[in-house]
């Protein structure tokens, strides 16, 4: 029988549990990662998580580059490798806010249904700059001491939009059939992957669905996931967008995760409502999903994994979603543990 706390492997790095903390924005700003985020980071890491995925980082604001950022993620990335813990780094372009009165890209000038932001169109020559800039940040990421890095595919962020037909208006070869639209995603990763070299660990966030219509569907997610298995991506995180879920079960992107794992030669992580001990050990015994994700229940309680260990398996404290409140993107968790 498998356990939560089996030790396996995605890529080349050793993971002492299947317990992965999925990457959320944390409202750190861009000046300091050493104060609060270093605390929670280490937490997390005392807590006894397998993985620390890392809070969004955009490959254009110089989030990972400059040598205080360098040094800061340095002593993080040290600090939470005493524990035994890995850290990946989320990279990702956010499509759908503003920042600095910066120029926002997306596939097509098509509005955000949620935000109202209206994107400039990328052309060729910006798609080919967007990728060459995650390669830089992935190598950024490696040179710092990360273990790997997560691309952000899901959730409405860019490259999620040139997966989407709503979205994705383009004539060209990024545009029309699924095999257009993941052009760009698969592009990157070859780059990414060119990049950084075969041994060091990419994972990537997709949405099995999306929410809006006409939207990516699973059997193109599927056809997707497949060709980045094929060029050697490590890991796939299934999510999905989970505020247009009600009510939400146990595990709400179960089923897609499950059918996907049983098709792909390469791990499946389980995002979306993993707060269930027993719930979680029955999907990693009846299915091929490998790993779990969380984030609100590892803010609740950031010793959860070392609870569950000590062989107390009761659920997480953090029991509902809506003890999470969301102001303008940032996720306050109000629970009183």
């Amino acid at each position: 029988m498998k356990s939560l706390f089996d030790k396996t492997r995605v890529g080349s790095i050793r993971l002492k549990n299947r317990l992965v903390r999925a990457g959320t924005y944390e409202n750190t700003g861009v000046s300091d990662l050493t104060g609060e985020l270093y605390q929670y980071y280490q937490e997390l890491a005392q807590g006894g998580v397998g993985i620390i995925i890392t809070e969004f980082t955009d490959v254009l604001s110089g989030g990972v580059d400059g040598n205080s950022f360098t040094n800061q993620y340095k002593q993080i990335t040290k600090m939470v490798h005493q524990y035994d813990t890995k850290i990946i780094l989320q990279i990702g372009y956010c499509s759908f806010s503003y920042k600095d009165n910066w120029v926002v890209w997306g596939p097509s000038a098509v509005e955000n249904v949620r935000t109202k932001v209206q994107p400039r169109e990328m052309s060729r020559e910006t798609i080919r700059c967007m990728q060459m800039a995650f390669a830089d940040a992935a190598q950024q990421a490696k040179e710092i001491g990360f273990d790997g890095v997560e691309i952000q595919g899901a959730q409405g962020f860019l490259l999620n939009q040139f997966l989407s037909p709503y979205y994705n208006r383009r004539k060209d070869e990024y545009g029309g059939s699924i095999e257009n639209r993941a052009r760009m995603i698969l592009d990157l990763c070859r780059v990414v992957r060119e990049r950084v070299g075969s041994f060091f660990p990419i994972i990537m966030k997709i949405n099995a669905v999306d929410s809006i219509v006409p939207g990516m569907t699973f059997q193109e997610c599927k056809y997707v996931c497949g060709k980045l298995a094929e060029q050697g991506i490590d890991a796939i995180e299934i999510t999905g967008d989970w505020q247009d879920i009600s009510p939400r079960p146990p595990a709400y992107f179960k089923k897609f995760a499950a059918e996907l794992a049983a098709e792909i030669p390469i791990p499946v992580i389980l995002d979306g409502g993993e707060r269930d001990y027993d719930v979680m050990l029955s999907i990693l015994n009846t299915t091929a999903i490998e790993y779990f994700s969380l984030a609100r229940p590892l803010i609740a309680e950031p010793d959860l994994v070392k609870r569950w260990e000590n062989g107390d398996t009761r659920a997480a404290k953090c029991i509902s979603c809506n003890a999470c409140l969301n102001f303008d993107g940032v996720f306050f968790c109000i629970l009183n543990n």
